[in-house]
């Protein structure tokens, strides 16, 4: 055979299989990459280290500026935030032991001042019961027997017990002033004093220091013309 005669032999499958196969690999693994690009998440800020005003100062410095002090003031108000919630908790806490102190200082106060009563009480009983010893001897006499001097002289016991006590007997003379603080008026009277002053004492009152434990009950004049 000779060399025109030859046949054109075209190129075998595993060859053309070959080339485009190597072509389609080629183009998978380009678009393969393209979509590991696509698919792959935006990275974190608070990963990346970056804070958002640096991020932002990429794009926009002005607006970078006022993004940096926002976080500025964001922190500084989280850290008096933080400050405050530890003084509340202080606070709360004294508050407590000072609710708790008050609580003890009234229930021993209360105490305190019911035994000083009792005490006050027992001390005026006994000087107050030999009184009425004497006012029951006084009593134990005989009908015929006069009984005034033992009387006079409790009274007078009587009197002294009282007035150790700042116990003060009210007994306003006749013509003296009525002092409505001191003085109750039980009836008005004709008398010789002058108008509207005590006429006589009805019944002694007793003060103790500046205070009036009873009035003193008498009677006013109304005067010579009436």
């Amino acid at each position: 055979m000779s060399e025109d005669d030859a046949v054109e032999v075209e190129p075998t499958a595993e060859s053309e299989d070959g080339s485009a196969g190597g072509d389609d690999e080629t183009e998978r693994d380009g678009h393969a990459g393209d979509d590991e690009t696509d698919g792959a998440a935006p990275a974190d800020p608070a990963e990346s280290g970056d804070s958002l005003a640096a991020q932002v100062a990429e794009h926009d410095e002005e607006l970078a500026a006022e993004v940096a002090a926002l976080e500025s003031d964001f922190a500084e108000t989280e850290a008096e935030a933080v400050a405050l919630e530890a003084e509340v908790e202080q606070l709360t806490s004294k508050l407590a032991r000072v609710r708790a102190d008050f609580k003890n200082y009234k229930q021993r106060a209360k105490r305190k001042r019911e035994e000083i009563r009792e005490r006050a009480s027992e001390a005026l009983v006994e000087r107050i019961a030999p009184v009425r010893n004497d006012l029951l001897r006084a009593l134990d006499q005989d009908d015929d027997s006069d009984i005034r001097p033992g009387v006079a002289s409790t009274l007078e016991k009587f009197d002294e017990v009282l007035a150790e006590e700042g116990v003060e007997p009210i007994e306003p003379e006749p013509g003296e002033a009525v002092d409505p603080a001191r003085h109750q008026v039980m009836l008005r009277v004709e008398s010789d004093e002058p108008e509207g002053t005590v006429h006589e004492v009805y019944e002694p009152g007793y003060e103790m220091g500046e205070r009036v434990i009873s009035e003193a009950q008498v009677t006013v004049s109304k005067g010579d013309d009436e």
